[in-house]
């Protein structure tokens, strides 16, 4: 699956922002329905070589498209925000290794 061509044809655009200092946790990436915008975290992708830096991206937007199918009803949204999270990791990852 190409995700960035999967991105486009859903109209969602993809850029890189600073999303930020969590502390320990890290937010790689968000979802916004009002754009559709992915933004990717700039700050984590700085610090990735070349082929680690297309993984990351690849996997962001995966993870991130998950969440507009489930904002334009292409899937049921799940109640639970961890089982959400798990089922767009579990969505990226088949996506990724599909690239």
């Amino acid at each position: 699956m190409n995700v960035l061509a999967l991105a486009r044809s859903y109209g969602v655009r993809v850029e890189f922002a600073d999303l930020g200092d969590w502390g320990a946790d890290e937010l790689r990436s968000e979802y916004d329905p009002n754009g559709p915008c992915i933004r990717i975290n700039v700050r984590i992708a700085e610090s990735l070589i070349a082929p680690e830096l297309g993984d990351f991206v690849l996997f962001c937007v995966a993870h991130e498209l998950y969440h507009h199918r489930e904002f334009v009803g292409e899937i049921e949204r799940l109640a639970d925000p961890a089982e959400r999270e798990s089922a767009a990791n579990a969505y990226a990852r088949a996506a990724v290794i599909q690239t």
